[in-house]
């Protein structure tokens, strides 16, 4: 059985590679289209540090089982091409990993951006990797045109 789960999207979004590096990230804007953020409006959040640098910390807590309790912490940044976050998971359960957007400039206008999760599997939960990468998939696709869709209307 594998010992990291790894699940990967993209889209491509029709703005500069700039701006959308941009406002990736910075962390905050994910309120605006993780669906998890998105979730529950009333989650208790905290902040430290400089949102978009290296070491900026988020936390957030909630009563929606499929949201619960967490942190994500940006630990590189690579100018215009990449920001990776650590993640920490309370609840539902416990678990850690990082998260990595990958932007991409394909013309003047147009962008892909790449959202990576990988995360360790241990037993017994390895044995629904398959199906965890199925729902996270489906939870970072649908993220994703929440993206697009803020940027293109």
């Amino acid at each position: 059985m594998a010992k990291e789960m790894i699940v990967e999207r993209a889209v491509t979004i029709n703005k500069n590679s700039s701006d959308v590096f941009q406002y990736l990230k910075i962390c905050r804007n994910q309120e605006y289209f993780s669906v998890w953020n998105m979730k529950d409006p009333n989650k208790k959040t905290h902040c430290e540090g400089i949102d978009g640098t290296v070491g900026f910390f988020y936390s957030w807590d909630s009563k929606e089982k499929s949201v619960g309790a967490g942190s994500q912490t940006i630990a590189q940044i690579v100018e215009g091409e990449s920001i990776t976050f650590n993640l920490v998971f309370e609840r539902p359960m416990k678990n850690t990993g990082t998260s990595t957007f990958t932007i991409t400039s394909l013309a003047a206008a147009q962008t892909k951006v790449s959202w990576a999760f990988r995360g360790p599997t241990k037993f017994p939960m390895s044995l629904f990797t398959g199906l965890i990468q199925k729902m996270l998939g489906k939870d970072i696709a649908m993220s994703l045109d929440n993206l697009k869709k803020n940027f293109e209307g």
